[in-house]
Protein backbone atom coordinates (compact mmCIF):
# COMPACT_ATOMS: atom_id res chain seq x y z
CA UNK A 1 0.00 0.00 0.00
CA UNK A 2 2.82 2.40 0.89
CA UNK A 3 4.68 1.78 -2.39
CA UNK A 4 1.45 2.35 -4.31
CA UNK A 5 0.93 5.70 -2.56
CA UNK A 6 4.47 6.78 -3.28
CA UNK A 7 4.08 6.02 -6.97
CA UNK A 8 0.85 7.96 -7.44
CA UNK A 9 1.22 10.70 -10.03
CA UNK A 10 1.04 14.28 -8.82
CA UNK A 11 -2.25 14.74 -10.68
CA UNK A 12 -3.86 12.18 -8.37
CA UNK A 13 -2.78 14.02 -5.21
CA UNK A 14 -5.08 16.28 -3.25
CA UNK A 15 -4.99 19.68 -4.95
CA UNK A 16 -3.42 21.37 -1.92
CA UNK A 17 -0.50 18.91 -2.02
CA UNK A 18 0.42 19.50 -5.66
CA UNK A 19 3.53 21.73 -5.92
CA UNK A 20 2.11 24.25 -8.39
CA UNK A 21 -1.21 24.57 -6.60
CA UNK A 22 0.54 24.65 -3.24
CA UNK A 23 2.73 27.54 -4.36
CA UNK A 24 -0.29 29.38 -5.75
CA UNK A 25 -2.39 28.88 -2.64
CA UNK A 26 0.17 28.93 0.19
CA UNK A 27 3.11 30.88 -1.25
CA UNK A 28 6.58 29.87 -2.39
CA UNK A 29 8.00 29.49 1.11
CA UNK A 30 5.54 26.71 1.90
CA UNK A 31 7.28 24.40 -0.60
CA UNK A 32 10.20 22.11 0.15
CA UNK A 33 13.32 22.12 -2.03
CA UNK A 34 12.10 18.94 -3.72
CA UNK A 35 8.73 20.48 -4.50
CA UNK A 36 10.34 23.55 -6.05
CA UNK A 37 12.60 21.39 -8.21
CA UNK A 38 9.55 19.29 -9.17
CA UNK A 39 7.94 22.43 -10.60
CA UNK A 40 11.07 23.03 -12.68
CA UNK A 41 11.21 19.54 -14.17
CA UNK A 42 7.45 19.40 -14.69
CA UNK A 43 6.95 15.63 -14.76
CA UNK A 44 8.42 12.41 -13.53
CA UNK A 45 7.88 8.97 -15.04
CA UNK A 46 5.31 6.20 -14.96
CA UNK A 47 6.85 4.82 -11.77
CA UNK A 48 7.99 8.01 -10.08
CA UNK A 49 6.41 11.41 -9.52
CA UNK A 50 8.33 14.61 -10.19
CA UNK A 51 8.57 15.19 -6.43
CA UNK A 52 10.00 11.72 -5.77
CA UNK A 53 12.47 12.19 -8.62
CA UNK A 54 13.48 15.53 -7.12
CA UNK A 55 13.93 13.91 -3.70
CA UNK A 56 16.15 11.26 -5.25
CA UNK A 57 18.31 13.90 -6.92
CA UNK A 58 18.59 15.95 -3.73
CA UNK A 59 19.47 12.84 -1.70
CA UNK A 60 22.33 12.15 -4.12
CA UNK A 61 23.72 15.61 -3.31
CA UNK A 62 23.21 15.23 0.46
CA UNK A 63 20.18 17.58 0.26
CA UNK A 64 22.65 20.41 -0.33
CA UNK A 65 21.60 22.92 -3.00
CA UNK A 66 25.16 24.25 -3.20
CA UNK A 67 26.38 20.80 -4.24
CA UNK A 68 23.51 20.45 -6.70
CA UNK A 69 24.40 23.86 -8.11
CA UNK A 70 27.80 22.53 -9.24
CA UNK A 71 26.31 19.73 -11.32
CA UNK A 72 26.52 20.00 -15.10
CA UNK A 73 24.09 18.91 -17.80
CA UNK A 74 25.75 15.54 -18.42
CA UNK A 75 25.84 14.72 -14.71
CA UNK A 76 22.17 15.55 -14.10
CA UNK A 77 21.09 13.73 -17.23
CA UNK A 78 22.34 10.47 -15.72
CA UNK A 79 19.31 10.42 -13.41
CA UNK A 80 16.48 8.34 -14.85
CA UNK A 81 13.73 10.76 -15.81
CA UNK A 82 16.04 13.75 -16.36
CA UNK A 83 16.87 14.64 -19.93
CA UNK A 84 18.91 17.54 -21.24
CA UNK A 85 16.00 20.00 -21.19
CA UNK A 86 15.14 19.27 -17.55
CA UNK A 87 18.81 19.39 -16.54
CA UNK A 88 19.13 22.81 -18.16
CA UNK A 89 16.03 24.05 -16.31
CA UNK A 90 17.50 23.01 -12.95
CA UNK A 91 20.89 24.56 -13.71
CA UNK A 92 19.35 27.81 -14.96
CA UNK A 93 17.13 28.19 -11.89
CA UNK A 94 19.97 27.60 -9.46
CA UNK A 95 22.19 30.05 -11.36
CA UNK A 96 19.48 32.72 -11.15
CA UNK A 97 19.29 32.13 -7.40
CA UNK A 98 23.07 32.46 -7.10
CA UNK A 99 23.09 35.70 -9.07
CA UNK A 100 20.26 37.10 -7.00
CA UNK A 101 22.30 36.48 -3.86
CA UNK A 102 25.25 38.29 -5.40
CA UNK A 103 23.09 41.24 -6.41
CA UNK A 104 22.18 41.79 -2.76
CA UNK A 105 25.79 42.69 -1.98
CA UNK A 106 27.43 44.99 -4.50
CA UNK A 107 31.06 44.19 -5.20
CA UNK A 108 33.51 46.82 -3.92
CA UNK A 109 35.09 49.18 -6.43
CA UNK A 110 38.08 49.99 -4.21
CA UNK A 111 40.33 47.20 -2.92
CA UNK A 112 41.39 47.72 0.69
CA UNK A 113 41.90 44.11 1.83
CA UNK A 114 41.77 40.49 0.74
CA UNK A 115 38.09 40.29 1.63
CA UNK A 116 37.36 42.95 -0.98
CA UNK A 117 39.16 40.82 -3.56
CA UNK A 118 37.10 37.80 -2.54
CA UNK A 119 33.87 39.80 -2.83
CA UNK A 120 34.84 41.03 -6.30
CA UNK A 121 35.70 37.58 -7.62
CA UNK A 122 33.38 35.10 -5.93
CA UNK A 123 30.62 35.62 -8.50
CA UNK A 124 33.05 34.47 -11.19
CA UNK A 125 34.56 31.50 -9.36
CA UNK A 126 31.71 30.07 -7.26
CA UNK A 127 30.47 26.53 -8.00
CA UNK A 128 33.17 25.72 -10.56
CA UNK A 129 34.41 22.16 -11.00
CA UNK A 130 37.51 23.29 -12.86
CA UNK A 131 40.28 25.74 -12.04
CA UNK A 132 40.39 29.25 -13.49
CA UNK A 133 43.07 31.93 -13.24
CA UNK A 134 41.98 35.58 -13.24
CA UNK A 135 43.65 38.93 -12.72
CA UNK A 136 42.24 42.15 -11.34
CA UNK A 137 43.81 45.26 -12.84
CA UNK A 138 44.09 48.07 -10.31
CA UNK A 139 44.77 51.81 -10.54
CA UNK A 140 47.09 53.85 -8.34
CA UNK A 141 44.10 54.72 -6.15
CA UNK A 142 43.39 50.98 -5.59
CA UNK A 143 40.34 51.19 -7.86
CA UNK A 144 39.33 48.15 -9.90
CA UNK A 145 39.93 48.93 -13.58
CA UNK A 146 39.06 45.54 -15.04
CA UNK A 147 38.93 41.79 -14.40
CA UNK A 148 40.24 39.34 -16.97
CA UNK A 149 40.11 35.57 -17.26
CA UNK A 150 43.61 34.40 -18.16
CA UNK A 151 43.11 30.66 -18.45
CA UNK A 152 40.95 27.68 -17.60
CA UNK A 153 42.28 24.36 -16.43
CA UNK A 154 41.20 21.02 -15.05
CA UNK A 155 40.57 19.87 -11.52
CA UNK A 156 44.20 20.24 -10.50
CA UNK A 157 45.67 23.24 -12.24
CA UNK A 158 45.75 25.95 -14.86
CA UNK A 159 48.36 27.93 -16.76
CA UNK A 160 49.17 31.60 -16.17
CA UNK A 161 51.50 33.24 -18.67
CA UNK A 162 53.27 36.35 -17.28
CA UNK A 163 53.44 37.86 -20.78
CA UNK A 164 49.65 37.68 -21.18
CA UNK A 165 49.09 39.08 -17.70
CA UNK A 166 51.44 42.05 -17.97
CA UNK A 167 50.33 42.82 -21.53
CA UNK A 168 46.82 43.26 -20.16
CA UNK A 169 48.14 45.40 -17.30
CA UNK A 170 50.01 47.69 -19.67
CA UNK A 171 47.02 48.00 -22.00
CA UNK A 172 44.82 49.14 -19.10
CA UNK A 173 47.58 51.33 -17.61
CA UNK A 174 47.29 49.48 -14.32
CA UNK A 175 49.80 50.26 -11.59
CA UNK A 176 49.20 46.96 -9.78
CA UNK A 177 47.57 43.60 -10.31
CA UNK A 178 45.88 40.98 -8.17
CA UNK A 179 46.29 37.30 -9.02
CA UNK A 180 43.25 35.15 -8.30
CA UNK A 181 42.52 31.50 -8.87
CA UNK A 182 40.25 28.87 -7.39
CA UNK A 183 40.85 25.42 -5.95
CA UNK A 184 37.86 23.21 -6.86
CA UNK A 185 39.07 20.64 -4.32
CA UNK A 186 38.24 23.06 -1.50
CA UNK A 187 41.84 23.01 -0.23
CA UNK A 188 43.00 26.56 0.52
CA UNK A 189 46.68 25.68 1.01
CA UNK A 190 48.86 27.13 -1.78
CA UNK A 191 50.79 24.59 -3.81
CA UNK A 192 54.47 24.83 -4.71
CA UNK A 193 53.39 25.92 -8.17
CA UNK A 194 51.23 28.69 -6.66
CA UNK A 195 54.17 29.99 -4.63
CA UNK A 196 56.58 29.75 -7.57
CA UNK A 197 54.14 31.54 -9.88
CA UNK A 198 53.64 34.36 -7.38
CA UNK A 199 57.38 34.98 -7.12
CA UNK A 200 57.75 34.81 -10.89
CA UNK A 201 55.01 37.42 -11.31
CA UNK A 202 56.60 39.65 -8.69
CA UNK A 203 59.98 39.49 -10.44
CA UNK A 204 58.44 40.37 -13.80
CA UNK A 205 56.39 43.17 -12.25
CA UNK A 206 59.44 44.86 -10.75
CA UNK A 207 60.92 45.29 -14.21
CA UNK A 208 57.74 46.98 -15.40
CA UNK A 209 57.08 48.89 -12.18
CA UNK A 210 53.77 47.03 -11.73
CA UNK A 211 53.11 45.67 -8.25
CA UNK A 212 51.53 42.34 -7.39
CA UNK A 213 49.08 43.59 -4.77
CA UNK A 214 48.00 40.10 -3.68
CA UNK A 215 47.46 36.54 -4.80
CA UNK A 216 44.19 35.10 -3.54
CA UNK A 217 43.19 31.44 -3.70
CA UNK A 218 39.44 30.91 -3.49
CA UNK A 219 37.08 28.07 -2.69
CA UNK A 220 33.32 28.09 -2.19
CA UNK A 221 33.88 28.36 1.55
CA UNK A 222 36.65 30.91 1.90
CA UNK A 223 39.94 32.27 0.62
CA UNK A 224 43.68 32.34 1.24
CA UNK A 225 45.58 35.61 0.81
CA UNK A 226 49.33 35.62 0.18
CA UNK A 227 49.37 39.19 1.45
CA UNK A 228 47.63 38.35 4.72
CA UNK A 229 50.14 35.56 5.33
CA UNK A 230 53.21 37.76 4.59
CA UNK A 231 54.09 35.72 1.51
CA UNK A 232 54.57 38.66 -0.86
Amino acid sequence: MEDYANNLSIKSWAEGDRPREKLSGQGRRALSDAELIAILIGSGSRNESAVDLSKRILHHYDNDLNKLGKAGIAELSKFRGIGEAKAISIIAALEIGRRRGEADSKAPEILTCARDIYDVMRRHLADLNHEEFWIILVSGASKVIAKELISKGGLTGTVADPRTIYYAAIQHQATSIVLVHNHPSGNLKPSRQDIHLTRKMQDAGRLLDITVMDHVIMTDNGYFSFGDHAML
